[in-house]
C-alpha cells in the first residue's frame, strides 16, 4: 500500500458531481419587479455614478419608496457610493420589508443567513424568506426551498424543498428550476429522474442561469438523461464559463486536459483552470496545482503546486488539503514534514475527503507523523471505504487478511477486495485473485484467480501482470506456457514491477520461453536489485559468483549477497558462507 500518486489524486478533481452547490441565496436586483417603485431614471443614475445613485435612493427612500429603501440597503451592503456598512444595510432592508417590499424581505433574510450586520440566525432567515414567498416572490420561494434542502433554520425536508423549488420554477425563477433539476438528479424529495433533471436544467439555462448551463454540460459528459456527447458538454461548459460560472471554467479546463470533446491541449486547460481559480473556484486552484506538479501546460514547479494547493485548502477545498498533505509527505515543494502531512490529511478527512482518510490510515500504519497504530489505520481505512474509496476498501481487506488492526478474517478480506474490485480498483482485483489462488476465504480456484489477475492487468496493475505470468509459468488456471509467462513478466517489468524484472531475469537465465541469455538475465536482475528487490540482489550475486553474464568476481558476488542478506533474504547468508569457504 502506498500513498496515492498524483494520478490517483487527480480523480478528486474530475468533473464535479451534479450538485453545483444548491443555488446561492438570492438577493434582489435593483431592477427587480419586486422593487417596481424604483424608477428607471434612478437605475440609470446607478449606472452613471454610485454616489449620485445613493443620493437619489436616499431622497426616494425619505419619500417612502420601499424599492429605494431596499436599493439603498444594497449600496451599503456592497460599499457602493458609501462605505460598506452591513448594519446600515440591514436597517434599510428592514424598513423596505416593513413597507411590504419582498426584495427587502429576501435581502434581510440573506443577512441573517450570512450573519452580516446581525448575528447569524437561520430561523429568522427562514421567517423572512417565508414572508417573501407567501407574498409571491420567486426568490423567497427558492431560498426557502434551499433552507429546507440543507436543514437550516428548519428540519431538513427534501419534499418541502422540492415543493418550494417547484413553486419558484413555475413563477419563472431560474434558480428554482435549477435546484429542482438538482433534486431530480439526486433523487431527493422525488424519484431520481435524469431526464427530468436535464429538462429543468435546460429551462433554467434558457433563463440564463449559468450554473444550470454547467449542469446541462455535466449531464452530456456523463450521458445522464441524454446520450453522452462530449462535444455538446464542451459547448455548454463554454456557454456557462462565458456567463461567469467558475465551475464551468474548471470543467472546460478538464475537458481540454483529457481531450474530451476538444483536442487535448494542456495550455488551454491551464488557462481555464487559472480563470476558474481567479474566480474563486477551489477545484480550479487544485487542478492548477496539479498541472504545475505534473509540468503539463506549464513548467513543472512543485513550489507553485504547493502554493495553489494551499490556496485551495485555505478556501476550504478538501482536494487541496489532501494534495498539500501529499506534498509534505513526499517533501515536494515544501520540506518533508510528516506531522504537517497528517495535519492536512486530518483536515481534509474532516471535510469528507475519502482519499485523505485512506492516506491518514497509511500514516498510522507506517508510523509517520503519528505513533504506529494498526487499529487507527484500520479505522481510517474503514471510514474511507464506507465513504466509497476503493483504495480504502483494498487496504481494509489487507488488514483483515494479515490480522492487523482487526482480527484475521479471510472472509472479510475477500468481501472488501470484492467491493474494491467492483468499484474498478486494480489492486483489489489482484488481491482477490490471490485469495482464489491461495484458497483463502474462498475455495481455491485457479481459473478465477487468472480471471481476476487478467482484469487487474488490463486495468494497468503491474503486480497482476507478474502474477499472470506466474500462472502461465506454472500452468495454473491456464495451460502451461513459458512464452506467455515471459510476455507477462516483460509487461510487468516495463511497468516498473521489480518482481516482474526478477522473474524475467530468471527466464533468461534458464532459457524458459526465450533463448537462454545470461547477459539479459544479469541486466534484469540488476534493474530489480537497484530498485531494492532482495531476490534479484541474491541472484545477481550468484551470477557474479558463477561468472555468468559477467566476469567472475567474488567481491561483487559477496557485495550483492550481503545487500540481499541485509534486506532480509533468508538464503543469502548461506550463499555468503559457501562463498567464503
Amino acid at each position: 500500500m502506498n500513498l496515492d500518486d498524483p494520478e490517483a489524486r487527480m480523480r478528486s478533481g474530475l468533473l464535479r458531481a451534479v450538485c453545483v452547490p444548491l443555488v446561492i441565496l438570492y438577493s434582489a436586483d435593483p431592477r427587480s419587479s419586486q422593487g417596481a417603485q424604483t424608477s428607471e431614471q434612478e437605475y440609470r443614475a446607478a449606472q452613471q455614478g454610485d454616489a449620485q445613485a445613493v443620493s437619489r435612493y436616499r431622497l426616494a427612500a425619505d419619500a417612502g419608496k420601499a424599492g429605494a429603501m431596499r436599493n439603498l440597503g444594497l449600496m451599503y451592503a456592497q460599499g457602493r457610493g458609501v462605505p460598506r456598512n452591513d448594519a446600515q444595510a440591514v436597517s434599510w432592508y428592514r424598513k423596505a420589508a416593513a413597507a411590504g417590499d419582498t426584495g427587502g424581505m429576501i435581502n434581510l433574510g440573506l443577512m441573517y443567513a450570512q450573519g452580516r450586520g446581525v448575528p447569524r440566525d437561520d430561523a429568522r432567515a427562514v421567517s423572512w424568506f417565508r414572508k417573501a414567498a407567501d407574498a409571491g416572490a420567486p426568490g423567497g420561494m427558492t431560498n426557502l426551498g434551499l433552507m429546507y434542502a440543507q436543514g437550516l433554520g428548519v428540519p431538513r425536508d427534501d419534499a418541502q424543498a422540492v415543493s418550494w423549488y417547484r413553486k419558484a420554477a413555475h413563477a419563472g425563477a431560474a434558480g428554482g428550476m435549477a435546484n429542482l433539476g438538482l433534486m431530480y438528479a439526486q433523487g431527493r424529495g422525488v424519484p431520481r429522474d435524469d431526464a427530468q433533471a436535464v429538462s429543468w436544467y435546460r429551462k433554467a439555462a434558457d433563463a440564463r442561469d449559468a450554473g444550470a448551463m454547467t449542469n446541462v454540460g455535466f449531464m452530456y459528459a456523463q450521458g445522464r438523461g441524454v446520450p453522452r456527447d462530449d462535444a455538446l458538454a464542451v459547448d455548454w461548459f463554454r456557454k456557462a464559463a462565458h456567463a461567469g460560472d467558475a465551475g464551468a471554467m474548471r470543467d472546460l479546463g478538464l475537458m481540454y486536459k483529457n481531450g474530451q470533446g476538444v483536442p487535448r491541449d494542456d495550455g488551454q486547460a491551464v488557462s481555464w483552470f487559472r480563470k476558474a481559480a481567479a474566480a474563486g473556484d477551489v477545484g480550479g486552484m487544485t487542478n492548477l496545482g496539479l498541472m504545475y506538479e505534473r509540468g503539463r501546460g506549464v513548467p513543472r514547479d512543485d513550489a507553485q503546486a504547493v502554493s495553489w494547493y494551499r490556496k485551495a485548502a485555505g478556501a476550504g477545498g478538501a482536494g487541496g488539503m489532501t494534495n498539500l498533505g501529499v506534498m509534505y509527505a513526499q517533501g515536494r515543494g515544501a520540506p518533508r514534514d510528516d506531522a504537517q502531512a497528517v495535519s492536512w490529511y486530518r483536515k481534509a478527512a474532516g471535510a469528507g475527503a475519502s482519499l485523505a482518510m485512506r492516506n491518514l490510515g497509511l500514516m498510522y500504519e507506517e508510523g509517520r507523523g503519528v505513533p504506529r497504530d494498526d487499529g487507527q489505520a484500520a479505522n481510517w481505512y474503514r471510514k474511507a471505504a464506507d465513504a466509497g474509496d476503493a483504495g480504502g476498501m483494498t487496504n481494509l481487506g489487507l488488514m483483515y487478511a494479515q490480522g492487523r488492526g482487526a482480527p484475521r478474517d479471510d472472509g472479510q478480506a475477500v468481501s472488501w477486495y470484492r467491493k474494491a474490485a467492483g468499484a474498478g480498483e486494480a489492486v483489489g482485483m489482484r488481491d482477490l485473485g490471490l485469495m482464489y489462488a491461495q484458497g483463502r476465504g474462498v475455495p481455491r480456484d485457479d481459473a478465477r484467480a487468472v480471471d481476476w489477475f487478467r482484469k487487474a492487468a488490463a486495468a494497468g496493475d503491474a503486480g497482476a501482470m507478474r502474477d499472470l505470468g506466474a500462472m502461465y509459468e506454472n500452468g495454473r488456471g491456464v495451460p502451461q506456457d513459458d512464452a506467455q509467462a515471459v510476455s507477462w513478466y516483460r509487461r510487468a517489468a516495463v511497468a516498473g514491477d521489480v518482481g516482474g524484472m526478477t522473474n524475467l531475469g530468471f527466464m533468461y537465465a534458464n532459457g524458459k520461453g526465450v533463448r537462454k541469455d545470461d547477459g539479459q538475465a544479469v541486466s534484469w536482475y540488476r534493474k530489480a536489485a537497484d530498485a531494492g528487490a532482495r531476490l534479484a540482489m541474491r541472484n545477481l550475486g550468484a551470477m557474479y559468483a558463477l561468472g555468468r553474464g559477467v566476469p567472475r568476481d567474488e567481491a561483487q558476488a559477496a557485495g550483492w549477497l550481503r545487500k540481499a542478506a541485509d534486506a532480509g533474504d533468508p538464503v543469502a547468508p548461506e550463499l555468503l558462507s559457501r562463498l567464503a569457504r
